[in-house]
């Protein structure tokens, strides 16, 4: 997979512009004198089986925030990282089980700004050997993995709307099987299908 490794390389070295939750909402306004907070999310990619995969994980329903969504792992930076991809190693231990010293670190994509005040620095890495999953209990529902050629490829990204808080609010989904991978995490995947692309 040396090929994988010097294209990711490549591409995460040109930085392009940063994302965010109000891109394709020009109308929503961003609230003046807001604290982003930094955040780390793991876009993991394994390459134990026939094909690279990317680790996703599906959130509990029982949580406050964002229940039954599909994510990265990952989370804010806590005072004891050192930096977002300390955070974003940590988040994934915590959440699934991944040891710290297995994925091999590649590089970061832009960041990506939500609407709740995160600024998200998603950290692109390999595994090249498989781990026990342990999903948290009480946290994270499920860990899949869908294929990168999936995701990279822009024609399987989608725009679609809802309403919230009394507006028509547009993001990107990029669904697989059953899954319905949508808002700031098919973003991001979205950031790297197009830095790929270049």
């Amino acid at each position: 997979m040396t090929d994988l490794r010097q294209q990711l390389k490549a591409a995460l070295a040109d930085q392009g512009a940063g994302s965010s939750d109000f891109d394709l909402n020009p109308d929503l306004s961003v609230p003046g004198g807001r604290r982003l907070r930094p955040a780390g999310v793991l876009v993991a990619i394994s390459l134990v089986e026939d094909a690279p995969r990317v680790i996703l994980t599906k959130r509990s329903s029982a949580l406050k925030h964002h229940p039954g969504q599909i994510a990265f792992p990952g989370g804010k930076q806590d005072d004891s990282d050192t930096d977002v991809t300390d955070a974003a190693l940590r988040e994934a231990w915590e959440e699934i089980g991944l040891p710290k010293d297995l994925p091999e670190v590649i590089g970061v994509l832009p960041c990506h700004e939500t609407v709740t005040s995160f600024q998200v620095t998603p950290v692109v890495a390999l595994l090249h050997e498989r781990f026990e999953i342990r999903p948290e209990a009480g946290e994270v529902a499920e860990v899949f993995s869908v294929p990168l050629a999936h995701v990279l490829d822009p024609a399987s990204y989608i725009i679609a709307s809802r309403s919230w808080r009394g507006t028509r609010r547009h993001y990107y989904t990029v669904p697989f099987g059953p899954y319905y991978i949508w808002g700031a995490t098919a973003r991001m995947l979205r950031n790297l299908a197009g830095a790929m692309q270049q």
